[in-house]
């Protein structure tokens, strides 16, 4: 049996990274995650780009906005939706996660999803680089992976 997978050396590759600015006392350290596992796979820092939209609701479009421009083989998509005393919530995580998802089986390239969808704050910060590791550290892991999977199933 043959197995095909992808590996984690970025060399080579170009990513944007698309976050929101709401809740950035969360989304900035998901962004440090992100960039930090490029650098670590060795995606050069020239060949990442930073996309900044006004909240997670406008993510999806931003980021289908750069996956049509091209130029790039791997998206990261990182934000905070943390829940209030209104439903508004659940309407904000729910069109997310659709618009995410949906770019995701139509994009010709790896989209991931490292959007926090938090009860509290305390759940925010621990997914953000405090208990439970750095959501957007794995979602960055996981764009890198997937972008060199597809080379390879591109080149099989």
């Amino acid at each position: 049996m043959k197995t095909v997978e992808g590996v984690l050396h970025g060399t080579g590759l170009r990513v944007a990274i698309v976050a929101s600015r709401f809740n950035s006392f969360i989304v900035d350290r998901l962004v440090d995650g992100a960039v930090d596992a490029l650098r670590r796979t060795g995606v050069a820092d020239d060949a990442v780009t930073l996309y900044r939209a006004p909240g997670s609701f406008e993510v999806p479009q931003l980021a289908r906005l750069v996956v049509d421009k091209g130029g790039i083989d791997a998206l990261v998509v990182v934000g905070a939706v943390i829940r209030g005393g209104t439903p508004h919530f659940e309407y904000v995580a729910d069109a997310v996660a659709r618009g995410v998802a949906e770019l995701s089986r139509s994009a010709k390239i790896p989209v991931t999803f490292g959007v926090l969808t938090c009860d509290t704050v305390d759940q925010a910060i621990d997914r953000a680089g405090a208990k439970s590791g750095n959501k957007g550290f794995d979602a960055a892991m996981a764009a890198v992976e997937l972008a060199t999977l597809y080379r390879a199933v591109k080149g099989s």
